[in-house]
C-alpha cells in the first residue's frame, strides 16, 4: 500500500542528492558541514522510524550543532547564470508556470481518485501521496520541455537551499515544539493567564485574545499549526466554546486564519517568506514580510470579526 512512506522516500532522496553535491563543491569552504546538515536530514526521512526517539534526538542534536556552530556556508558550485535564467524567462514568458500549477491540479486529483482505491493507497495519506507524485510529473516536465543537463535542477535546488540554510527546517522543528508544549500542559498554563487578562462577561475580548494569540504564538514559533494546540487547548475550547457555546468547528477554522496572519509577519516562517526572498535574489531577506504586514493586520482584524459573528449561536 503506498502511504506517507512513499513521500519521505522521495524527499530522503532529494536531500540526500543535495548532501552529495554539497560535499563535491570544492569551491565551498565549508562543504562538509552543508554535506552533514543535509544528509542528516535524509537520514531521518528515510530511517527515521527505524532510529527510535533516542536515535532521532541525537541527529536532531547534530543539526542543531551544525546550526550552531555556523558550520554551513553558500555554495558555489555553477548552475544557470543569470543571464540564462532572464533569456529563459523572456522567450517562454508565463508558460514557465504551467509545471509548477501541475503540482496543485495533481494534487487535487490525485486525493479524489486515489480515495477510490483503497487497496493500492493509504486513504487517510492520499493528499501528501498525491503532492509527491504532482512534483514529480512536474520535474518530468521540466526535464522533457526544457531539457536541462541532469544535474542542473538539483544543483538549483541546492542553491536555493544553501541560500536560506538552516533555517529552511525551521517550521518543522517548530511545529514540533508545539506537540511538545501540548504535551507539557502549556495550553493550560496559557489558558490561565488569557483568562485572567479577559474582562468578565465579554465576548469580544474572549475571541480578539484568542485570534491575538494565534497570530501572536504564530509569530514566536513560525507555525500556526504550533500554536493551534496550544491556544485552542488554553482559550478556544474551555472559553468559546465552553463558555460562550461557540461552535468548535468555527473556533478552529477561523482561529487558524488568525494564526496565518502571523505566519505573513515572521521570518520564523522560513518556508514562506525566506525562501522566496532567497529564490528572488533580493536584497533585503524581509523584504516579503514588509510587503505582507499591511494585508496581515487587517486580515487579523477581519478575522476577529468573523469568529464575534460567526462561530456563535
Amino acid at each position: 500500500m503506498i502511504g506517507l512512506e512513499f513521500g519521505y522516500a522521495v524527499a530522503g532522496a532529494v536531500f540526500g542528492a543535495y548532501a552529495l553535491l554539497s560535499a563535491t563543491d570544492r569551491a565551498n569552504p565549508r562543504r562538509w558541514g552543508n554535506a552533514a546538515f543535509w544528509g542528516l536530514l535524509a537520514v531521518s526521512f528515510w530511517a527515521g522510524d527505524l532510529l527510535g526517539d533516542i536515535g532521532n534526538g541525537l541527529l536532531v542534536l547534530g543539526l542543531v550543532l551544525i546550526a550552531g556552530l555556523k558550520l554551513m556556508g553558500k555554495g558555489a558550485r555553477p548552475t544557470t547564470s543569470r543571464e540564462e535564467r532572464q533569456a529563459e524567462a523572456a522567450e517562454r514568458g508565463n508558460r514557465l508556470f504551467l509545471p509548477a500549477l501541475m503540482i496543485p491540479a495533481v494534487a487535487l486529483i490525485g486525493t479524489l481518485v486515489f480515495k477510490q482505491i483503497p487497496h493500492l493507497f493509504d486513504t487517510k495519506q492520499v493528499t501528501l501521496v498525491a503532492l509527491t507524485l504532482g512534483v514529480m510529473l512536474a520535474l518530468a516536465a521540466c526535464y522533457a520541455w526544457l531539457r536541462p543537463h541532469p544535474v542542473t535542477p538539483i544543483a538549483e535546488g541546492t542553491r536555493l537551499m544553501d541560500s536560506v540554510g538552516w533555517a529552511a527546517i525551521l517550521p518543522q522543528m517548530l511545529a514540533s515544539l508545539g506537540a511538545v508544549f501540548a504535551l507539557a500542559g502549556v495550553g493550560e498554563v496559557v489558558g490561565g493567564i488569557a483568562q485572567g487578562v479577559i474582562p468578565d462577561g465579554s465576548r469580544l475580548g474572549a475571541v480578539a485574545v484568542y485570534a491575538l494569540g494565534m497570530a501572536g504564538f504564530t509569530i514566536i514559533m513560525g507555525n500556526a499549526f504550533a500554536a493551534f494546540p496550544v491556544m485552542f487547548a488554553g482559550v478556544g475550547m474551555p472559553v468559546l466554546v465552553g463558555i460562550w457555546s461557540g461552535d468548535p468547528m468555527r473556533v478552529a477554522a477561523i482561529g487558524m486564519l488568525a494564526g496565518f496572519c502571523g505566519t505573513l509577519m515572521t521570518p520564523m516562517a522560513a518556508n514562506f517568506n525566506l525562501v522566496p526572498a532567497a529564490l528572488l535574489e533580493l536584497k533585503d531577506q524581509n523584504a516579503v514580510i514588509k510587503a505582507q504586514i499591511p494585508t496581515a493586520i487587517p486580515l487579523l482584524l477581519a478575522n476577529i470579526a468573523l469568529l464575534y459573528f460567526l462561530a456563535f449561536g
